[in-house]
């Protein structure tokens, strides 16, 4: 690496899910800094495409454009562990892990079959403990930062959501439990949670029309949508010298949305009523 805390050449970066989304966004981010990225997912040809995508905003950001692809169900602990070893192989020790498939669909408890639940917490919570066991060993010891893609529904009870706050639930946990296992390794395990993010296949579900975009857009404080951008700069500052004391966080990047119910309208309110502005 060099000497700016958010470049990260030679960099070995490796995301799980990182070939669309949010994900794909935070491995394009490690690449036009400069990182070596491997990622890895179940659809071979997005892989395909995320992967000269990735070589092409290497070379950008002043690399020799090195990056590679895997196709590879998190479901499956067998296919991971050899992903990240042929990644190893390649690239050398792991500096930073980003794991974060997943899956989603709305869908209330009673209307959900067993095999529906079963299969999120599969991709969810499973692929994230398979990912982060199969790694260990490839991780740069001390040193190594792992960001694992967890959801506002592991601490917000949400309708129709009940099998993703389960898992995300249980990948907070695991992040702030596996910070405290590897500390000894000079390891640190963190969480980023996104909030509603632009152009997303998950938003694409739970805000379909426009009027459900302006609601969901109107309960955010800031008034917008995230980028993918942000959740990608956020993952190379827990990843940079800056974040060195930092492990076992679960950071919200979300607009404000984690605070609390919000309403728009409350200061306007107050302000006709004449209690906005009062001293005392």
């Amino acid at each position: 690496m060099t000497d700016s805390p958010f470049r990260f050449d030679g960099a070995h970066v490796f995301v799980a899910g990182g070939t669309s989304g949010i994900n794909l966004g935070i491995a394009l981010g490690f690449a036009r800094a400069g990182a070596k990225v491997a990622v890895m997912s179940r659809d071979e040809a997005k892989v395909a495409a995320a992967q000269e995508e990735l070589r092409a905003a290497q070379a950008a950001g002043g690399g020799d454009g090195d990056a590679l692809g895997f196709a590879a169900d998190v479901r499956d602990y067998a296919a991971v562990s050899g992903a990240l070893q042929a990644s190893h192989d390649a690239f050398g020790d792991i500096d930073v892990l980003v794991s974060g498939a997943a899956g989603n669909f709305v869908a209330p408890a009673t209307g959900m079959s067993s095999n529906g639940f079963r299969v999120v917490v599969e991709i969810d919570l499973m692929g994230t403990f398979h990912v982060m066991r199969a790694a260990h060993q490839y991780l740069t010891k001390p040193g190594a930062s792992v960001i694992n893609i967890s959801a506002p529904q592991a601490y917000v009870p949400m309708m129709l959501q009940s099998h993703v706050c389960a898992a995300k639930a249980g990948i907070d946990m695991l992040t702030r439990t596996l910070a405290m296992e590897w500390a000894r390794d000079g390891i640190r395990v963190n969480s980023i949670s996104p909030g509603p993010i632009a152009d997303t296949e998950g938003m694409r579900r739970l805000a379909p029309t426009p009027e459900a975009e302006a609601a969901s857009k109107a309960a955010v404080p800031l008034g917008r949508w995230g980028e993918k951008s942000e959740i990608a700069g956020v993952a190379q500052f827990l990843s940079s010298p800056m974040a060195a004391y930092i492990t076992g966080v679960i950071l919200p990047v979300d607009g404000g949305n984690a605070i609390g119910p919000y309403n728009p309208k409350a200061l306007d309110q107050f302000q006709e009523m004449g209690i906005a502005g009062r001293n005392g």
